[in-house]
């Protein structure tokens, strides 16, 4: 599974002219599964990512996390994350994982972060949205892990 953290003063995600989720402080975090993904990738992207130290601490070094500052946490659905672009102009989706799969994977994400966090929003997966935010830094970070065996 694939996170791609990013720091911000404020994210919201639209759909058909509806804001579908919003948050303030907090992390933006665009979501992908990819093919062979389970829950088990699932769960340690979620853990990683929620104590990830991205925010400062009274020192000014990154040493806090989303769940430290108490900050919102949205999740976008995002199977472009997994583009193989290695060859052409035109990018290949096969490395994501099946719709299916992915709505399944993204639904039990959202679910745990529910239950590990207070402040949790969506996108909506599937849909055409707009995302805006106000990163933070700019602080980004990619997160991957790999199925292993």
């Amino acid at each position: 599974m694939i996170a791609l953290l990013q720091r911000v003063t404020q994210a919201s995600v639209t759909v058909e002219g509806v804001i579908v989720g919003k948050i303030d402080h907090g992390l933006l975090v665009l979501l992908c599964a990819e093919r062979g993904d389970s829950e088990k990738e699932a769960e340690i992207l979620l853990t990683k990512l929620l104590a990830y130290r991205v925010f400062a601490d009274d020192a000014g070094k990154m040493n806090r996390s989303v769940v430290d500052v108490a900050g919102g946490l949205l999740l976008v659905p995002q199977f472009t994350l997994a583009a193989d672009t290695r060859s052409g102009t035109r990018p290949s989706f096969t490395p994501a994982a099946p719709p299916a799969e992915g709505l399944r994977l993204f639904e039990y994400v959202v679910r745990q972060a529910g239950t590990k966090h207070a402040r949790v929003e969506t996108g909506r997966f599937g849909a055409h949205m707009q995302v805006a935010l106000v990163n933070d830094g700019p602080v980004t970070f990619w997160l991957q892990v790999t199925p292993t065996a």
